[in-house]
């Protein structure tokens, strides 16, 4: 066939893709209209987990999984506007990777609400404000973030899914290396680029704020001012790339929850979120981990956070590869019940496997 007419035919193909698609999004309003009548949530992290299985499944090539992947995930995101548009809360401003996360997941087509601060997206979800919320939880450089497992603690929500993604610091400034007097950003992002911020200066002060993207919006009007951000947000605020991949290690992940008022449904391919305190006494953590140890149940990790309401009492957030509906992650949970104060189930939810 000519170049001329191999362009025609994708063309063809095109139209027909196009008429399919189409035909698909009237199957999805139809589905809306029934999660709509019997009270069901629009994301289904289940659903979305054997969607993806079975797209990758079924591709034959030449075209990679990732690509597909990608356009399943703008087509999702596109269904979720016809059954009815979600809102997002994220870690703002615009330009966060909480942000870059949020988008890469949800795609183009929901609404995305900026806040200032992670409480603030327990509280929008919570109220109902927000249908999802997403919020660091842990960095395989900087370890577990603080607000996110204090503000578990403290809140109804549940956990419906996770996200992992790959995390490349920059640092960003008008003016040149040589003239940074002060640097803005997370604590933990400091912490990731601990190493390379020793090297690199001498006299330039860390000041921490609430996200890598305010502090862009700071740097961008202070002189001899910098910030340590994604390259979305020096697109977004009018920042150069002074220094590319500033963190100390290369496989820098975040691992990301969405919180909803709902947990997800088993996949088969899952984990369990819980929060539980102990008696200040010896041997009290080791009794619930050997109730785990005894059911064989693989733990993923495992925080402590001090309790504001009794000195030398402390919370841990822990989870576990299972789905709370299994038979023996039931009898772990009421059997680790009894060596707690309390113990509170966040939300069961599909394992992530892929990067964002």
């Amino acid at each position: 066939m000519s170049l001329e007419e191999l362009r025609k035919r994708i063309d063809e193909l095109d139209c027909e893709i196009v008429e399919l698609l189409n035909e698909r999004a009237r199957v999805v309003i139809e589905i809306g209209k029934l999660k709509d009548k019997i009270g069901e949530q629009v994301y289904a992290p289940d659903r979305e987990k054997k969607v993806f299985e079975r797209i990758t499944g079924a591709n034959k090539g030449p075209l990679p999984d990732k690509c597909l992947m990608a356009v399943w995930r703008e087509l999702m995101s596109g269904s979720f506007f016809l059954e009815r548009p979600l809102r997002i809360g994220y870690l703002g401003p615009g330009g966060s990777f909480s942000h870059t996360a949020a988008m890469l997941k949800f795609g183009q087509s929901v609404e995305y609400e900026s806040l200032a601060d992670i409480r603030s997206i327990f509280d929008e979800v919570s109220k109902g404000h927000c249908d999802l919320g997403l919020v660091p939880i842990e960095n395989t450089t900087g370890g577990g973030v603080i607000e996110t497992l204090d503000a578990l603690v403290d809140s109804d929500v549940k956990v419906c899914a996770e996200v992992l993604m790959a995390i490349h610091h920059n640092l960003l400034a008008k003016c040149s290396l040589e003239e940074i007097e002060k640097v803005y950003s997370k604590p933990e992002i400091f912490a990731q680029c601990r190493n390379w911020l020793s090297a690199t200066f001498k006299e330039a002060k860390t000041i921490s704020v609430a996200s890598s993207a305010r502090a862009a919006e700071m740097a961008k009007d202070e002189l001899g001012a910098a910030a340590i951000g994604s390259a979305v947000a020096a697109e977004l605020y009018g920042l150069k790339v002074v220094c590319e991949n500033i963190e100390d290690i290369t496989n820098n992940i975040t691992r990301f929850l969405i919180i909803s008022s709902e947990d997800a449904r088993p996949t088969g391919e899952d984990k369990t979120a819980i929060l539980f305190s102990t008696a200040h006494k010896a041997g009290a953590l080791a009794d619930v981990l050997e109730v785990f140890k005894r059911f064989e149940i693989n733990l993923t990790n495992i925080e402590s956070r001090p309790s504001k309401k009794r000195q030398w009492e402390y919370y841990f957030f822990m989870d576990f590869v299972g789905h709370r509906t299994e038979e023996k992650v039931q009898e772990a949970l009421e059997e680790s019940r009894k060596h707690c104060l309390q113990l509170s189930v966040l939300g069961s939810f599909p394992r992530a496997v892929e990067l964002l």
